[in-house]
């Protein structure tokens, strides 16, 4: 059964929203893209709008999650932020899925020492930790909100090549590949027809579950300076601006906080519905 069947069938999204956990994180995604969406109809203030009368003002009506050193309404730059750190998080992910499953697939289809040699390759750079990967590739690449999602990206490369490699290597084995090739298919159909769909589910799962790892990555690196730069809203920059002055406005690192331990928690919580719902030893169960 290909991976696309599997997510067409009609029962997917009843199953997928048939736990209390996956539905919460639902609805928290669909509101946290509507605001970024939506960002310049709904923010009450202009992102970067100073305003020295109101330096680390407290909540207010007015400015429901206070504002920052520079009296910046920080509810604004909250709505805004969504847009980089999503933003930021998806084009990672995007990097490391496309990047790491071609490179999975092509080692694992071509066997022999293509598949020892790449394996090497791939375990060696898994001996790196990621942060260090990533802050080693921005120290080359240069500070900046593209450099750190590219840096994250690149980091996360081994990690889909790795499980993609194994996924393929077991397909790669079994009758239909087989049949596929006694019929004399190419080897370009046998990956885009067999290979691919029956991958779909596993790569799916995964890039889900690490979109929140990399919304948190990417803010990390923001957070140590070396992603997006001031101003841009990015949460992760929000929390380091407020750092300084978390004893006396707490309220700036708060709310940036807070949202993005939403949107990881969200994520996470429907990654883990989706790896019940396309796990084949759990759709039973789930």
């Amino acid at each position: 059964m290909s991976g696309a069947g599997l997510v067409r069938r009609p029962w997917f999204i009843s199953r997928l929203l048939g736990a209390p956990g996956a539905v919460a994180g639902a609805v928290v995604i669909a509101v946290i893209l509507g605001l970024a969406v939506l960002a310049p109809y709904l923010a009450p203030y202009d992102w970067n709008a100073n305003s020295q009368c109101r330096r680390l003002a407290p909540m207010t009506a007015e400015h429901w999650f206070g504002c920052d050193l520079f009296g910046r309404d920080i509810f604004s730059r909250v709505i805004y932020g969504a847009r980089f750190s999503l933003a930021m998080g998806i084009s990672t992910v995007a990097i490391s899925l496309t990047f790491g499953a071609l490179l999975g697939i092509v080692i694992a289809y071509g066997g022999g020492r293509i598949d020892r040699i790449g394996a090497r390759v791939i375990d060696a750079m898994l001996c790196f930790p990621p942060i260090i990967l990533a802050i080693l590739i921005v120290a080359v690449l240069g500070v900046g909100l593209m450099n750190a999602a590219l840096a994250v990206g690149i980091s996360g490369i081994p990690r889909f090549a790795r499980i993609t490699r194994a996924a393929t290597l077991s397909l790669a084995a079994r009758d239909f590949v087989e049949a596929a090739r006694a019929v004399g298919a190419g080897h370009t159909r046998i990956v885009l027809r067999h290979l691919l769909p029956n991958l779909a589910p596993i790569l799916i799962v995964i890039a889900t579950l690490d979109l929140g790892g990399a919304v948190l990555f990417t803010a990390t690196l923001s957070f140590l300076g070396l992603g997006a730069q001031p101003p841009t809203p990015e949460w992760g920059a929000m929390l380091n601006a407020g750092r300084e002055y978390v004893r006396y406005a707490p309220w700036t690192m708060i709310f940036p906080g807070l949202a993005l331990f939403l949107t990881v928690m969200a994520v996470n919580l429907v990654g883990d519905r989706l790896s019940l719902i396309l796990d084949p030893r759990q759709r039973d169960r789930s």
